[in-house]
């Protein structure tokens, strides 16, 4: 067994005793090898990160529904806005490490001459302050640049993409001021441009194709409080897989079929919420099993 497949199979051992923060730090050393992950290696990190980023995002809603019930006493309010905050910086400190260390690869395995003249620089934002760190590197583009042009398929390129969409959306939720209005922009460019590559590249069937739409339509939902748009993108992917759902293979039946359910789930659930009632942002989904 290589030392590859020695720290994939730890990470492999970490998901079966939910341990992800050590199957997510598994999966940084399999990616810092600078190779193209395989897809199994690639749903392993999206695994991974899924969930330890998802449970921060869910004590952070938990800890500001309990804040919210707490006006009135003040001592209880302050306890409550002091850990929701800790919470925020555990969960935007993940999705900082997700961005950042993608293109701290890239910089690595092909490093411009003329980023070399900023390392200093580079390596002093990444040690001191992870935010700046994410600000050097949007600036410079290195992750569309030299992360998603490496990726040889377009699954690989649509994969990555929606991955950035999704990690910029969780910064989002805990975001405020201008700081939230570019991290939404950067959001919803990364989807669009991974929806662009998908329509023209990938089946209305395929399952990551499907999750994007998924998780893009959440973000309309959630983020730009779009129901509309939300609405319109979910029905058309449903609407589009359903036509061809001939063209289904046996490998993918099953993680396309359960995309879909949730596309259809969320509509009822908007559906209904635009009729009046109240009701969550509605499922989403990250990485089907195999794909």
């Amino acid at each position: 067994m290589s030392e590859k497949e020695d720290i994939v199979q730890r990470a492999k051992l970490a998901e079966q005793a939910e341990r992800y923060d050590d199957m997510a730090a598994a999966m940084k050393k399999v990616t810092e090898t600078g190779a193209e992950l395989t897809n199994e290696e690639r749903n392993l990190l999206s695994v991974a990160y899924k969930n330890v980023v998802g449970a921060r995002r869910s004590s952070w809603r938990v800890i500001s529904s309990i804040e919210q019930k707490t006006e009135g006493s003040e001592k209880k309010q302050q306890m409550a806005r002091d850990y929701r905050e800790k919470v925020e910086k555990e969960l935007r400190d993940i999705c900082h490490d997700v961005l950042v260390w993608f293109a701290v690869i890239c910089f690595l395995v092909f490093p411009p001459c003329r980023l070399q003249k900023n390392v200093a620089t580079l390596l002093q934002y990444l040690f001191l302050d992870m935010s700046y760190c994410t600000q050097y590197f949007e600036f410079d583009g290195l992750l569309d640049r030299y992360l998603i042009p490496k990726a040889t398929t377009p699954e690989s390129k649509v994969f990555y993409l929606k991955m950035k969409g999704d990690y910029y959306r969780y910064l989002a939720e805990v975001a405020t001021g201008d700081d939230r209005n570019s991290i939404v922009e950067n959001s919803q460019s990364a989807y669009q441009e991974a929806l662009d590559v998908a329509k023209s590249k990938m089946q209305p069937t395929h399952p990551i194709r499907l999750g994007l739409a998924l998780n893009f339509s959440v973000f309309f939902y959630e983020i730009l409080n779009s129901p509309d748009r939300a609405c319109q993108l979910a029905k058309q992917a449903f609407d589009d897989a359903i036509a061809e759902l001939d063209t289904l293979n046996e490998d993918s039946y099953k993680d396309s079929t359960l995309i879909m359910q949730l596309l259809r789930d969320n509509l009822t659930l908007w559906t209904t919420d635009n009729a009046g009632d109240e009701g969550d942002g509605g499922g989403e989904q990250d990485a089907p099993t195999g794909q």
